[in-house]
């Protein structure tokens, strides 16, 4: 029986209706004419009753939708024929010969939904041939007439925008470089409308500077009325839709550069400088934040020297890994360094503190632990204080690093109210060196089993470090290298490390 072949189709704009889709306006004409419609579409050949529909023959053919298998029927046996030279597999299982043709072949799924066009005219009998895209799929089409009914069929699943440019008169284009975007208006308006579409503009071949020109304002393609057929606008349909979301992509990409490279500056401002002025002593800093690719981090430190001659120093920590920990860091660290400036020191200045953080901490369960020394004119005493916070280190020159004692301390930032933080005295005699460092550089593993480096592992790493020669930034440089090189890689926990000699 033969096949029926299906006609050329078109689907023209509605005059008098209000925009449809195609496959809305196509199946309602062919309801009113009493015939039915392939996929809702006017003009197509139909099929006899129980064969399959007709498909058109602009569809791929590698791409064809099959029928759905029929029921499975029980073979004759006592009618079985070999099949016939050249006959494939269905002969073979029709006729009732065994084998894997017996298997009825699993019913394909329909084609999801293709792209979706929208056209944007102010004349009525335009003609839009009919498209699909690279799967196979039609191309739906929607039409507006004017921005008002394009506004409103502006979906999220629009595609592509398809304008079409009304034609400039001829004393419009000798004079356009006066006005160059007068006749692009409605381009623009589009652009703005739809920043995540593409979009096409249609035009006269005659005006090809116009259609150059709408490139450049923003549109991805044009094309010429006369040059329009179905291959032409899909291709086009495809290119400019691929063409926006590798723009769209590019863009991101450089706004994500962008914001980092601000955010790293941001960063490295809110690091501290030292203000040493005047002192003799010697500073050197390590710091490594934990979160990836970051700069900074919830451990903080500062060290300034007041016009007294006294030296402050300040080491913390606020628990967390997160941003929020981060910004929490330094809102301590430049309060610190105001309350030091003003005179405050001590109990005195770690109790400011604390209210600071109450106000400040995004949760009730954020605290923060913080170690201070300060430093007599002369160097040769200091007055520590611990909130929670790990012990310097103190190397006193012929001797071997020791640990200042922690007894003394009180409780961290945020977790008691009323908590009192006494300051201890300590004599540190005429040359020495005072490491302060975060729970960073301790927690580390020591090989692949669950023990950590500790306070007893780090004095003894330091103090290895410390017979070989080292001093100042090469000292902690080694020491951080060593204590990941230890855990076996990069540690979790940020880490922070400062260092004050006096030679």
């Amino acid at each position: 029986m033969p096949v029926p072949v299906p006609h050329p189709r078109t689907a023209v704009l509605p005059h008098q209706a209000g925009p449809v889709d195609h496959g809305c306006a196509e199946t309602a004409r062919a309801a009113a004419a009493g015939t039915p419609a392939h996929g809702g579409c006017p003009g197509t050949a139909t099929a006899p009753p129980g064969g399959p529909a007709p498909l058109p023959r602009d569809l791929p053919e590698a791409r064809h939708p099959q029928p759905p298998a029929g029921p499975r029927r029980p073979a004759d046996r006592t009618a079985a024929r070999p099949a016939p030279d050249g006959a494939g597999p269905a002969a073979s299982a029709a006729a009732g010969a065994p084998g894997p043709a017996d298997a009825p072949e699993p019913a394909p799924e329909p084609p999801a939904q293709g792209l979706t066009l929208l056209l944007i005219g102010e004349d009525p009998n335009s003609h839009v041939p009919e498209m699909w895209d690279w799967a196979g799929r039609k191309v739906r089409v929607r039409t507006a007439r004017n921005l008002t009914e394009a506004e409103r069929l502006l979906t999220h699943d629009v595609d592509c925008i398809l304008l079409d440019l009304t034609p400039a008169e001829p004393a419009a284009r000798e004079g356009r470089a006066a006005a160059p975007g007068d006749e692009l208006a409605a381009l623009r308006a589009v652009l703005r409308m739809a920043p995540g579409q593409a979009v096409l503009v249609l035009t006269c071949e005659t005006d090809a500077e116009r259609a150059a020109d709408a490139v450049r304002v923003g549109a991805q393609d044009y094309l010429f009325r006369d040059e329009l057929d179905g291959k032409v606008l899909s291709r086009a349909v495809r290119y400019a839709v691929e063409r926006k979301r590798a723009d769209l992509a590019q863009r991101q990409l450089t706004e994500s550069r962008l914001r980092a490279q601000e955010n790293a500056r941001l960063e490295r401002g809110l690091l501290p400088t030292p203000l040493l002025d005047g002192s003799e002593l010697r500073f050197a800093a390590c710091y490594r934040p934990g979160r990836s690719r970051a700069l900074l981090g919830g451990d903080f430190y500062d060290t300034v020297r007041t016009p007294d001659g006294t030296v402050h120093a300040m080491i913390g920590d606020v628990c967390g890994h997160g941003p929020d920990e981060a910004a929490l860091g330094v809102e301590l660290r430049i309060a610190w360094r105001a309350l030091t400036f003003a005179g405050l020191y001590g109990d005195e200045l770690l109790a400011t503190l604390q209210k600071v953080l109450e106000h400040e901490r995004a949760d009730d369960e954020i605290f923060a632990t913080l170690c201070t020394v300060d430093i007599s004119e002369d160097g040769h005493r200091a007055g520590v204080c611990l909130a929670g916070h790990p012990a310097p280190l103190l190397a006193r020159a012929g001797e071997r690093p020791e640990l200042l004692p922690y007894e003394f301390g009180g409780p961290a930032l945020g977790l008691l109210p009323d908590a009192r933080w006494p300051r201890r005295q300590v004599e540190l005699g005429t040359a020495w060196s005072l490491l302060m460092y975060t729970d960073g550089l301790i927690e580390g593993r020591i090989g692949e089993g669950t023990r950590r480096l500790g306070q007893d592992g780090m004095t003894a790493l330091v103090s290895r470090q410390m017979a070989d020669g080292l001093r100042g930034e090469e000292l902690l440089e080694a020491s951080v290298r060593e204590v990941r090189a230890l855990n076996g890689g990069e540690l979790t926990d940020d880490v922070a490390v400062l260092l004050l000699d006096r030679r």
